[in-house]
């Protein structure tokens, strides 16, 4: 029997594998076995028996990954393979299959192969087995110049070079390939996944979208209080945060918070927060005034706007008037 050609994306290391103890023989068609996330897997052995044993005298034949009291667990009863699993045997070659559909990355584990006659006991697994690694993707990136990023598809077992890559622009197929070149500062999502495989593409990558800021407290306070900036930006990688006042060349702060403590009317001016990673960078401004007033103290009202670098958020601190003493 063979496996159906859809979706079935497997790259095996050609070496037999002969497991053999007086007359008895498991002989595996491959060591090690490499397939892509989502795929279907195709694993094909062959047995034998002592001569003194008749091929009906085989009661049954299974695969398994773990033990149970010492005993193999067959892999059709395992509830983590339920519905996805199918073997069988020619019992004129006595040579086998299992065939695993929809892979997870769980199920990489070492398969082994074993059979038992109709005597109590009597049975034998072919140990070493077969070594199943199954691969997600990702998406590395590195900085080719200051102008181009080269975005390389990454799995965390060998494939075979023949393994042939596709690039998705958003939800857009762009290219073939390992390795895809893209703008720097690009806010494109950029996916990868392995040509022929039913799998599921890798986390996309893209530069920080537009970035939003929140102020605690938003209610009415006094002056030296303390004030957070929150900035927050979609991006994946995931962004680091960078704080600026207007007319500085250094930092104020770094991180998703920035607070400032004692808060007066000096602290008043712009704010720019800069959300970065290797795709790119985003900036918003943040807008804190304070207006003239015979106050001593001092209230916060708030306006907030989904933010991006043409736009600006402004919140706006008020003297509140007391009475005079």
């Amino acid at each position: 029997m063979s496996p159906s050609a859809g979706g079935l994306v497997v790259f095996l290391l050609s070496v037999q594998v002969i497991q053999s103890q007086d007359g008895w023989r498991v002989n595996y068609d491959q060591t090690d076995v490499c397939a892509a996330k989502g795929s279907e897997v195709f694993i094909t052995c062959d047995y034998t028996h002592p001569p003194g044993i008749d091929p009906s005298d085989i009661k049954d034949t299974f695969w398994f990954t773990k033990e149970k009291d010492g005993e193999p667990v067959d892999l059709r009863t395992d509830s983590e393979y339920s519905g996805r699993v199918t073997y069988g045997c020619d019992g004129y070659s006595d040579s086998c299959y299992l065939i695993i559909r929809d892979v997870k990355e769980s199920d990489s584990a070492e398969y082994k192969f074993t059979f038992m006659t109709n005597k109590p006991g009597e049975k034998y697994t072919g140990s070493p087995g077969v070594t199943l690694c199954v691969t997600g993707f990702q998406v590395q990136v590195r900085r080719s110049d200051s102008t181009w990023l080269e975005l390389t598809c990454h799995s965390s077992c060998v494939l075979s070079d023949r393994a042939e890559y596709v690039w998705y622009k958003n939800e857009e197929i762009i290219k073939r390939g390992s390795s895809l070149l893209v703008s720097s500062g690009s806010t494109d999502r950029h996916s990868c996944y392995l040509g022929g495989s039913s799998g599921q593409r890798s986390p996309a990558v893209y530069g920080p979208q537009r970035p939003s800021v929140s102020v605690s407290p938003s209610a009415e306070m006094l002056e030296g209080d303390s004030v957070t900036l929150t900035c927050s930006a979609d991006a994946n990688p995931a962004a680091n945060y960078t704080w600026y006042k207007e007319h500085e060349d250094s930092p104020r702060a770094s991180g998703q918070n920035f607070t400032i403590t004692d808060f007066t009317a000096e602290h008043s001016g712009n704010y720019y927060c800069e959300a970065q990673n290797e795709m790119g960078r985003s900036i918003s401004t943040l807008r804190l005034i304070t207006s003239s007033g015979k106050s001593h103290s001092f209230f916060c009202s708030f306006t907030h706007y989904i933010i991006n670098p043409a736009k600006e958020v402004t919140h706006r601190v008020t003297r509140r008037p007391l009475s005079e003493t």
